[in-house]
This record gives structure tokens, C-alpha cells and sequence, in this order.
């Protein structure tokens, strides 16, 4: 498989450039009981900033992701079509099979520093979550938070987890000095359904307790609403209960994305549909028959239902920027290299429809 070209040891010297240049990858395999049944692959990276495409509805333009696959297991995850680049498993073994950049940090303070570099804003957590179990062995974030603080680059992350607090001072550090934005996902609080569509994640409460702690140590936190999932967790009744949570932790915004299916997902959703709501599958075959997007019917009655819970509940309008970012607590100062901070993403036209998850 492809991921072979990728191996540097003494009888394995290929690997693929356009990925990891072949003088910068070691590959190590580990498998331990902490992290049972998922298998890590180490390799050093060529380059930790990447370029969304220019087609792309993110409203960012610039990520880091230092992992490839999630052992969150969300059976709706985009990126699943991403571990088929290495000819990997994109259902199982993208829980499992879990690719570390393990010089992330070092590879990014050079990226940062170089002259290259104009400052632009970075968004993590957009393909895969930098605070995935992984993290919990490999502390790639704390060097990853440093060099951005440093650089006073500004910055935002995406997360399901809630090691995220582990790291509470070196984001209030990043506040002072540059734009610092959170965000975590809660589609739903329904714990049935949490425990088979995201069984790898922390419980939707314990994310919910994120967002409040970060909000009583002067970091603003979002709420990304994704995905609502039609006829699981789309009744009015369950979203209001969603909603009031959210108000109730103390968010900044509540912003909802309706489930998307793109290829390498979709298939795996669709088979953990069949096996747990097989009535279900007809009614998903219609809604999604046009492409990997719900109607824009679909999406304008969600996003209109929860704005106005939001309001409802104190929230207020959900922003388009995603995720929203906080103005440091203090003056910011000049990064080291003269350049001012980035400015914000531009505002997303469809709201309804971010790329995120």
C-alpha cells in the first residue's frame, strides 16, 4: 500500500514527496495497551502550514493539523476520505490508524519565522482534532501553542476533547499578545446517540464544561451545533434541549451545521445507519440524492430554529466566522519578526453550510 512508500528504515528508503520528503520521514509503529487497539504512525513531517484551497468554503486559509486520523470514531467524519490518500482504511482503520507529525512544533516556529510568512491567521482542528487521545501521549499542542504565541501569530481551534484545558495557561499567554479564538462541538446532548455516532469522544456535558471554564479564565468559547443529524437529533424538542445547554455553559455563539456526507464518509455512515436505524436509510437516500449536502431547505430551517432559540436563551446571533475569535484581554504587542497580527477570516456567505466536520 502507499503508506509503505512512506517507511524510511535501512531496508525501506522510498518514500513519497508530495507528502513527506524522503530525507525527513521515519516511521515508527506503536501499538500499546493505553491506547487499545490503535496503532500510531510517527513521521516527520516536510511542512506543518497548510493552504485550504482556493474552492474551499472555509473561512480560513491557512491550518496546521499535526495528526491524520481520530480515534474520536465520529461515523459522520469528513476527513475519512483523507487516510485513502495512504491507502489506508478510511472506515475502522481511520479510528485506529492514527499518522503523528511528531516535529510539528519545531517544523512550525521555522515556518513562522521564516520571511515567507506574512502572519496570516492558522486554523487547527478543522480536518481532525489536534486534541484527539493522541495528543495525550505525544504533547504536540503545548510546543505547537508556544510557537504561536511567540510569533503572536493569531489563531483559532476546533475540539471535541477536553484536554484542551491542559493547556488553559499557554492560550491565555496567546491572548495577550495576538487573537485567540475556540470553538468546541456539540451537535446534541442526547447520550444514546452520542455513544454510537461519536463513541471515542469525551460526553457532550464534559465538552459543555470546557466551554465554561475557559469562559471564568477570560476565553470566549463558541459552540459549534455539528452536525445536527436529521431525524436523530433535529426535533424541536431536542434542539432546544442543545440550545439551553449551550446558553447554560456560557458560550459566545451557537452556529449550526447540518450533517454532511461527502464520499468516504457517507459510505461509512450509511453502513452504521443500516446496522442501527435501518428505517432510517430510504428517508437518507432522498435527502441526500443531489450530493453530500442536505437540501438548502433542509439547512435555512435549522439554522433559523436554533438562531432563535439562541436568542431566546441569551445567546444571541450566531456568527458566520468559524471559529469566532476573542480580542486579547491586554494591548497586544508586535510580533517579534514587525508584522502585525492577520486579520479575520471573511465572513462565510452560507452560514448554514461550513466544511468543518
Amino acid at each position: 500500500m502507499r503508506w509503505e512508500n512512506l517507511t524510511v528504515d535501512p531496508d525501506h528508503r522510498r518514500a513519497d514527496a508530495a507528502l513527506f520528503g524522503a530525507d525527513a520521514v521515519v516511521t515508527t509503529t506503536v501499538d500499546t495497551p493505553e491506547f487499545r487497539g490503535i496503532t500510531f504512525h510517527e513521521i516527520r513531517a516536510r511542512s506543518i502550514i497548510n493552504r485550504v484551497p482556493g474552492a474551499s468554503r472555509m473561512p480560513f486559509e491557512w491550518t496546521v493539523n499535526p495528526y491524520r486520523g481520530c480515534s474520536h470514531a465520529c461515523v459522520y467524519c469528513f476527513a475519512r476520505k483523507t487516510h485513502g490518500y495512504l491507502d489506508l482504511d478510511t472506515g475502522i482503520g481511520f479510528d485506529t490508524q492514527i499518522v503523528v507529525k511528531v516535529n510539528a512544533p519545531e517544523l512550525l516556529r521555522r515556518q513562522l519565522a521564516s520571511r515567507r510568512w506574512r502572519g496570516e491567521h492558522i486554523a487547527m482542528g478543522t480536518n481532525v482534532d489536534c486534541y484527539q487521545r493522541a495528543e495525550g501521549r505525544y504533547r504536540l499542542m503545548p510546543g505547537i501553542l508556544t510557537a504561536l504565541r511567540d510569533h503572536a501569530n493569531p489563531f483559532s481551534i476546533l475540539t471535541k476533547g477536553t484536554l484542551i484545558l491542559r493547556d488553559l495557561d499557554l492560550l491565555k499567554q496567546a491572548a495577550e499578545v495576538t487573537e485567540v479564538g475556540v470553538s468546541v462541538s456539540v451537535g446534541f446532548t442526547d447520550p444514546e446517540l452520542w455513544r454510537t455516532v461519536e463513541p471515542g469522544t469525551p460526553a457532550p456535558q464534559r465538552r459543555l464544561d470546557v466551554v465554561r471554564v475557559l469562559g471564568e479564565h477570560g476565553i470566549g468559547c463558541g459552540v459549534l451545533m455539528a452536525p445536527v443529524i436529521p431525524f436523530l437529533s433535529d426535533h424541536p424538542a431536542q434542539l432546544r434541549a442543545t440550545v439551553r445547554a449551550i446558553a447554560e455553559a456560557g458560550a459566545t455563539s451557537a452556529t449550526p451545521l447540518a450533517l454532511h456526507l461527502r464520499p468516504g464518509a457517507r459510505e461509512w455512515f450509511m453502513a452504521w445507519l443500516g446496522e442501527h436505524h435501518p428505517h432510517l436509510v430510504r428517508r437518507y437516500e432522498r435527502l441526500y440524492a443531489d450530493g453530500a449536502y442536505a437540501p438548502k431547505w433542509y439547512q435555512r430551517r435549522i439554522t433559523r430554529q436554533v438562531h432563535e432559540l439562541a436568542q431566546e436563551y441569551g445567546i444571541g446571533p450566531a456568527r458566520a466566522e468559524m471559529p469566532r475569535r476573542v480580542r486579547p484581554s491586554g494591548p497586544a504587542s508586535e510580533p517579534e519578526t514587525g508584522r502585525t497580527p492577520g486579520s479575520a477570516p471573511p465572513s462565510m456567505t452560507e452560514p448554514t453550510q461550513l466544511t468543518l466536520l
